[in-house]
């Protein structure tokens, strides 16, 4: 082990900071595969898995998707997040649909794959094979099964273990609607200070804990993305750099000038927009869920879908409020 002022970085981690092309851990801070630092300001859709109507994974499907996906202006795209269904994947699907975006994507487009699992040894497995299928970077969520043991310490030791050993920088993911579980502030601090971790994924919508986070953070080279669109434009106004968000998947054009607006300082305009956005947003996320997300896919010309079981589809009613929620604010 080689100390890094207060830290520890294991040496398997310095080696592969060194071939590739980094100058090992006092200036590889945050580097992607191909020896630059990981710039994560942007928009990305993370995007669903298509199935059959028996439930494998359509690939011709998701090219279709990627090719529509490629003529938006998207600094990437997440695979696997919880919008792709990933705890109902097989590992091998998992893996082969990181494998077919990459090759499907534009070079110069950012690849983040979700490799959190349960355990500490299985998110370290399957990390090495996400950055073996050609992800820049790899998005960990929390373990959660065991919620009530996961304090600040057992996270701290758990990612600390993934990002000392990732060839590819580490995301941190917070998304305590699914998980049942927040990664507590005082752990992404001290998190921010190693040098293979990126930023944070923080899709809890407590405006003011990420403020307070990207403060404690300032001093790192940590970044902050909003892990929904019903607030994008507030986590902009604290400090975020950017966005996953699951509306991506249906409107990315908006959720793009969204982030330009906000960007470039033009506030009002941001209003407005963002207004528009927080309805349709809430259905195909908290409200709905995945099966509303590819719903709404099918209406704007992706390919959504059926969703894997035990997901079930939309009720009638459902779609017809679906329909509303976006029609009302102005995209049917």
């Amino acid at each position: 082990m080689l100390s890094y002022g207060a830290r520890r970085i294991s040496s398997r981690w310095l080696t592969a900071c060194l071939g590739r092309g980094g100058s090992g851990p006092s200036g590889a801070r945050g580097l992607s595969s191909a020896g630059v630092r990981l710039d994560l300001s942007g928009v990305y859709p993370p995007i669903v898995t298509p199935f059959t109507e028996r439930e494998d994974v359509d690939y011709d499907k998701l090219e279709h998707n990627l090719h529509k996906y490629a003529k938006i202006p998207f600094k990437g795209l997440v695979v696997q997040g919880s919008n792709g269904e990933y705890p109902y994947l097989t590992e091998e699907e998992r893996v082969e649909v990181v494998k077919r975006v990459r090759r499907s994507m534009p070079a110069n487009k950012l690849l983040i794959a979700g490799s959190g699992c349960e355990s500490t040894r299985a998110t370290l497995e399957l990390t090495a094979k996400m950055s073996a299928a050609g992800a820049d970077a790899v998005l960990v969520v929390t373990p959660c099964f065991y919620k009530g043991k996961m304090d600040s310490q057992a996270l701290l030791q758990h990612f600390t273990k993934v990002a000392d050993d990732s060839a590819v920088p580490v995301i941190l993911y917070s998304v305590p609607a699914n998980t049942g579980l927040e990664l507590p502030p005082d752990a992404v601090v001290r998190l921010s200070e190693h040098p293979n971790i990126a930023g944070l994924k923080d899709s809890g919508g407590d405006i003011t804990r990420m403020g307070l986070m990207i403060h404690k953070t300032k001093g790192q080279d940590f970044q902050v993305l909003a892990g929904s669109a019903g607030f994008l434009m507030a986590a902009y106004c604290v400090g975020a750099v950017g966005g996953v968000c699951a509306l991506a998947n249906v409107l990315g054009v908006p959720l793009c000038d969204l982030a330009h607006l906000c960007m470039s300082g033009h506030w009002d305009q941001a209003r407005e927009l963002q207004r528009r956005l927080i309805e349709p947003n809430a259905a195909v996320t908290r409200r709905l869920g995945v099966p509303a997300l590819k719903q709404a896919m099918d209406w704007f010309g992706f390919h959504g879908g059926v969703c894997r079981s035990p997901l079930r589809p939309l009720e009638p009613e459902q779609m017809q409020q679906l329909r509303r929620d976006f029609a009302s604010n102005g995209w049917l």
